[in-house]
């Protein structure tokens, strides 16, 4: 009974803090017992409207006046009924199927189950492929991808079901090659931006380590995003990996070390790329060869011309 669901064990079980993680909600901070940030249903610019409390698993936006439980949230994130938005909560963290006992609802206090089974081991490589990829969509088109890059990456949009369906589709792998994940990215700019599965942990993985690894090069540059490295690669420099972020984690630190002698950065040209660029170039000197190559401001690699890549890393 795939379409069976106990819409009460849905919501003993999964916290809204565990979902606002699931979806990789921006801009959070804790107060108190609640999060607080700008809302993700609305895109809302303020800083303080969205509002999610710990203890009560609920939720309330002060500016679009959304509110409700978990399973409210789902269903508003996914414009889908409550319950579709249960099923959603059921695949997505393993609960609520038939004769499966309730989950007691982790104290405010306590981290969500699957981040605290995540944080024992690394991210487990997948048992499945997503199929029926398309590498020739329009928006790789129109993001400078072309189909034999976005064809060795397996990078497309997916039209399948389940979380991904309709977004374009970019598998992680570990240092061995093994898929850990994939991410999902929107094409309408709806949010959130991204999708990545509950438990994932981005810090834990390099973006085509494995790649750059096997090219031989004992140089590696380092590029914030999925589409920067896929960029850079097409431009003929397949040593490139790419942080998913602007931070440097120290487990991501160990996997750059231990396969290259030198860093090149090449992030953001904004205001968090500096930044980000002068305290990584700042842990990493006294470690190994550090360059800070400075994209153009306000401009990213992916964006770039293909030249202009290769002559700033020339």
């Amino acid at each position: 009974m795939p379409d069976w669901v106990d819409f009460g064990v849905v919501k003993q079980a999964v916290s809204l803090e565990a979902v606002l993680n699931h979806y990789q909600v921006p801009g959070l901070r804790k107060y108190r017992d609640r999060l607080v940030g700008p809302c993700p249903l609305h895109g809302g610019k303020r800083e303080d409207s969205f509002r999610a409390s710990r203890g009560k698993n609920v939720f309330h936006c002060f500016a679009c006046q959304a509110r409700g439980d978990v399973l409210d949230f789902v269903a508003a994130m996914e414009r889908c009924s409550i319950r579709q938005a249960a099923l959603c909560l059921q695949r997505w963290f393993g609960t609520g199927a038939p004769h499966q006992s309730a989950v007691p609802p982790a104290p405010a206090s306590a981290p969500n189950r699957e981040l605290v089974r995540e944080k024992e081991g690394c991210n487990p490589p997948l048992r499945f492929a997503l199929t029926g990829v398309d590498p020739a969509h329009p928006y790789l088109v129109e993001r400078g991808i072309d189909r034999s890059t976005a064809v060795e990456f397996g990078v497309g949009w997916y039209g399948g079901p389940g979380l991904l369906s309709g977004r374009i589709v970019i598998p992680i792998a570990n240092a061995r090659g093994q898929t850990v994940a994939y991410a999902g990215r929107a094409l309408d700019g709806g949010l959130p931006k991204y999708k990545l599965p509950a438990g994932f942990r981005k810090a834990r993985e390099l973006f085509n380590l494995h790649r750059a690894a096997a090219s031989g090069s004992q140089t590696v540059i380092v590029v914030e995003g999925y589409f920067d490295c896929l960029r850079v690669h097409r431009a003929g420099l397949p040593w490139v990996v790419a942080l998913m972020g602007s931070s440097l984690s120290a487990e991501q630190e160990k996997a750059l070390l231990a396969a290259f002698a030198r860093v090149v950065l090449l992030l953001d040209g904004d205001a968090a790329g500096r930044a980000a660029s002068r305290a990584i170039a700042a842990r990493l000197s006294e470690k190994c060869s550090v360059a800070e190559v400075l994209v153009p401001d306000g401009a990213q690699p992916d964006q770039l011309p293909l030249v202009a890549i290769q002559q700033l890393l020339s």
